[in-house]
């Protein structure tokens, strides 16, 4: 199954850094913030990724182009014609298509736009600014008991987000409020699983959060993985650094690779 990571916005909130470079590639412990979330998706044995593009996707291209010389200690001997070796080198098991999906498209429109390499079979789909210790099995083994076109994952991190309006019972969403006042509700923090099917309800113009979920959610196609977990977004620069500061003191609970 792959992975479809939306990477295209311009960061505006944590210009600071997205000036220089897009959000993704803003470093925690000398890593992108994709390249944790690919490393919690590998994790889980999904190692087929499709990167949405846009802002700066440049950068994106040029780091993964040079991600075998990044990761590898290399020695370079010009007494012997310019000679390379390559030593210690890191290979992930990953295959990376990355798109051009356009400056200004919005979310659903970045999905339309890859839908040519997602081989018309289920798909995940996330963020690429925000981390989390989420069961990416569980998660899509409650996707498939469900059997509805799309499940996301629901988190509760109070504060500045919008909510999802939540059947108990059968955990249907039944109402999307895209950054409407919380009262400690469950909010959107992607790792969604998408069935083809999705396509239907999907439009150049929107926002994946605003018209979409919505027509989803009146269509009884939209459930919720509920995580009780860690799940942190990289919106500003504090989230970058709170980020930061977990991993240099070893505390990084989305480092499940390393678990």
């Amino acid at each position: 199954m792959k992975v479809v990571i939306l990477a295209g916005g311009f960061g505006t909130r944590i210009s600071e850094e997205s000036h220089l470079k897009p959000k993704p590639m803003i470093e925690i412990g000398e890593r992108p913030i994709l390249w944790h979330i690919m490393k919690i998706y590998s994790h889980y044995g999904f190692n087929d990724f499709v990167v949405c593009l846009g802002y700066k996707g440049h950068c994106i291209k040029e780091f993964f182009a040079n991600y075998y010389m990044r990761m590898s200690d290399v020695t370079y001997d010009f007494r012997d014609h310019n000679k390379t070796i390559i030593h210690e080198n890191v290979a992930e098991p990953w295959k990376v298509t990355l798109v051009d999906t356009g400056l200004y498209t919005n979310t659903a429109g970045r999905i339309i736009k890859v839908r040519k390499y997602l081989e018309n079979e289920p798909f995940m789909l996330t963020y690429g600014d925000g981390v989390g210790d989420v069961d990416i099995q569980a998660l899509l083994e409650y996707h498939r008991k469900n059997g509805r076109l799309v499940t996301l994952t629901g988190i509760q991190p109070g504060g500045r987000y919008g909510v999802l309006e939540v059947d108990e019972q059968t955990n249907a969403v039944t109402g999307f409020e895209e950054k409407a006042k919380e009262d400690g509700g469950w909010i959107n923090g992607g790792f969604m699983v998408m069935e083809q099917g999705v396509f239907d309800y999907l439009d150049q113009e929107s926002m994946l959060e605003q018209g979409p979920m919505q027509r989803l959610s009146r269509a009884n196609q939209l459930r919720v993985y509920k995580h009780t977990g860690f799940w942190q977004c990289m919106d500003t620069q504090r989230d970058k650094n709170l980020l930061e500061r977990l991993w240099q003191q070893g505390k990084a609970p989305w480092k499940v690779w390393d678990n």
